[in-house]
């Protein structure tokens, strides 16, 4: 590795002005994709930027109309023990608990996974499922983006220069809603996934009609995908098995895979099937359940 400066800004004023120093940098959240990227030779950065000491991207809360904000560099684990997150929104614990070990997930947090921009991250489809945006700050103010927009390629994002992710917006989710983030990993060795899903279907008040719904899918093409035909193929529809599946065809059919070391083509394309199936089923049992 190359010598790097640190910096540890204690405000967002103060990250914002290190950004415009000239320099090529790179954010420190939690840490565990940067450091290796570094490491290895895979970026090169002038300066790494620590923004575990921002009050406004360490901290979270709910909203007024029972929305979440979650500051981007809030640590997985601090989100997983607190039991209203798990009663009101448990597809956030499913991919925040799945995301490496203890000691990982006392680090890792929302701002670096999405900002790695990797095409199998393990947070994004449950986020897109639920509807989260972002909230993107630099010096000239701050800008919503709905999480399915940031991502352009592996590893790319419209971050423009001079700009950091400051926090995830969860909205309130509807009455009768139920939301579930399944994924398939080749190996417990290997933590990243082959395919994840993320899903949310709203019932009628009765339970009897799908009144909405929304699919995410990740690792099948270059960016996390929000499958908005395999939503709409539920809405007014029976929650039944036969309902399941042809949103589970649409999933599929919107998947765009590579075959890799973790799997071929027609693999992911299967699993995208399987894994929407299986996460329908597991939303609608959190939806009858809410």
């Amino acid at each position: 590795m190359k010598e790097i400066d640190y910096l540890a800004p204690t405000s967002l004023g103060e990250a914002y002005g290190a950004l415009q120093n000239g320099k090529t940098s790179a954010f420190l959240a939690g840490g565990t994709d940067i450091i290796v990227q570094l490491r290895e030779g895979r970026k090169q950065v002038d300066q790494l930027i620590d923004v575990k000491h921002i009050p406004e991207l360490t901290s979270y809360g709910w909203t007024a109309d029972g929305g979440l904000e979650i500051g981007a560099s809030v640590p997985f684990a601090e989100l997983y023990e607190d039991a209203e997150i798990v009663q009101r929104l448990p597809a956030v614990i499913d991919c925040a608990t799945l995301i490496g070990g203890i000691q990982i997930q006392s680090r890792a947090c929302f701002g670096g996974n999405i900002g790695n921009s990797g095409p199998a991250a393990d947070t994004v489809p449950a986020l897109i499922a639920l509807g989260a945006t972002l909230t993107l700050g630099s010096q000239g103010g701050t800008r919503a983006l709905p999480l399915e927009d940031f991502f352009t390629g592996p590893g790319q994002n419209v971050l423009a220069p001079g700009e950091l992710i400051v926090k995830v917006n969860i909205p309130a989710q509807p009455a009768n809603s139920g939301s579930f983030f399944h994924r398939f990993i080749p190996r417990n060795e290997m933590d990243i996934a082959v395919v994840n899903v993320g899903v949310r279907l709203d019932l009628s008040a009765a339970g009897d009609r799908i009144e909405a719904a929304r699919i995410s899918i990740g690792a099948v093409a270059p960016v996390p995908l929000f499958v908005p035909a395999a939503g709409e193929a539920l809405v007014g529809q029976a929650p039944t098995a036969e309902a399941f599946a042809a949103a589970a065809d649409a999933a599929a059919a919107a998947a765009t895979p590579i075959t890799d070391m973790r799997g071929s083509i027609a693999q992911r394309v299967h699993l995208t099937r399987v894994l929407t199936n299986r996460a329908l089923d597991k939303a609608l049992e959190r939806a009858r359940e809410a």
